[in-house]
C-alpha cells in the first residue's frame, strides 16, 4: 500500500514537473510575442516622429516673420519640433553637402528660407499630411510644402503589413497556448478523476473539491511565469550586451508591461484549463468516469 501510495505521489509529482516546463516554454514564447509587438511598435513611432515637413517660405519674407511663424507652428499639436532655417544657413547646409559653393555657379544664392517641421507620430500619415500640407499653404508666407511622400506610403505599408502579422501570429500563439496547457491540465485532473468520484460520494461540495486543483495551479502558474520571466529578461540583457540601440526600442515600461502579461496570462489559463476540467469530471457520473 506505501509502495502504491509513493508510485501515486510520485506519478502526480512528474506530472506537475511536466505541466510546470510546458507552461514555462508557452509563456517564453507568449512574453517574446509581447515584447516583440511592444519594439515594432516603438519602432513605428520612432519611423513617423523622423518623418519631416518643409514649408518654404518666400523670398521677400524677413527673419523676424520667419522666426515668429515657426514659433506659432511650435505650438501646434502636430509639430513635436520645428527648426526656422534661413536661406543662409540653407546656403551653408547645401555646401558642405555638395562640397561646393552653389552661388559661384548660379551668381545668387538658390535656397529659400523654410521651416522644417518634425511631427508627431500620431499625424505622420498620409491623410493627415495632406491636410496639413493644405493648411500650410493657406498661410501668406508660405510658397510651397513637401514632404517625402513615397516613403511616408511605403512607412504606412510597411507598418500595417508588420502589425496584420503579429496579430495573425498572437492569435495563433494564444490558441496554441490554450490548447497544450489545457491538454497538460485535463491529464493531470483525468489521474485524480475517481478521487474526485470519491469526495462527491462523501458529501463534499464542488468548490472543497475544486480548491486543492486551483491551489495546485497558481503554485505551478507562479512558477512557470517567474523561470518564464527569468529566461525573458536573459534574452533582453543578451541582446542589449550585443546591441545598445536596442534599448531605444524597448523602455523599462515596454518591460513591466512584458513581464505582467506573462504572469496574468500564466495565472489567467492556468485557473481557466484547470476549472474546466474539474468541473467536466464533477459533472460525470460513475460510469462515464469508467468508460473514459
Amino acid at each position: 500500500m506505501k509502495k502504491r501510495k509513493r508510485l501515486t505521489g510520485r506519478h502526480i509529482g512528474m506530472q506537475a514537473v511536466s505541466l510546470c516546463i510546458s507552461t514555462t516554454m508557452v509563456l517564453i514564447l507568449l512574453g517574446l510575442v509581447v515584447a516583440f509587438m511592444l519594439s515594432a511598435r516603438n519602432l513605428s513611432t520612432s519611423v513617423r516622429e523622423n518623418m519631416s515637413v518643409n514649408v518654404v517660405l518666400g523670398d521677400t519674407v524677413s527673419v523676424g516673420d520667419g522666426q515668429q511663424l515657426a514659433t506659432q507652428l511650435q505650438q501646434r499639436p502636430f509639430a513635436r519640433q520645428v527648426q526656422y532655417i534661413s536661406a543662409e544657413e540653407a546656403l551653408a547646409i547645401m555646401t558642405v553637402e555638395l562640397g561646393a559653393d552653389p552661388v559661384e555657379f548660379a551668381g545668387v544664392n538658390p535656397f529659400l528660407a523654410e521651416i522644417k517641421i518634425l511631427l508627431n507620430a500620431d499625424y505622420a500619415n498620409t491623410d493627415s499630411l495632406a491636410r496639413l500640407s493644405q493648411t500650410l499653404k493657406t498661410d501668406s508666407l508660405v510658397t510651397d510644402v513637401y514632404y517625402a511622400q513615397d516613403e511616408i506610403n511605403a512607412a504606412d505599408h510597411n507598418l500595417n503589413f508588420v502589425g496584420l502579422v503579429l496579430l495573425v501570429i498572437s492569435a495563433l500563439l494564444i490558441f496554441i497556448c490554450y490548447t497544450l496547457i489545457s491538454n497538460s491540465v485535463q491529464l493531470g485532473v483525468y489521474a485524480r478523476r475517481f478521487t474526485i468520484h470519491t469526495m462527491k460520494l462523501v458529501g463534499a461540495r464542488w468548490s472543497f473539491i475544486r480548491r486543492p486543483f486551483l491551489v495546485r495551479s497558481i503554485i505551478i502558474g507562479l512558477i512557470s511565469s517567474l523561470l518564464a520571466t527569468i529566461v525573458l529578461v536573459a534574452i533582453g540583457y543578451s541582446l542589449y550586451r550585443y546591441q545598445n540601440s536596442l534599448a531605444q526600442l524597448m523602455t523599462w515600461t515596454d518591460v513591466a508591461i512584458t513581464i505582467a502579461a506573462v504572469f496574468v496570462f500564466g495565472f489567467a489559463i492556468m485557473l481557466f484549463c484547470t476549472l474546466l476540467s474539474v468541473n467536466r469530471f464533477l459533472r460525470m457520473t460513475a460510469g462515464e468516469l469508467y468508460k473514459n
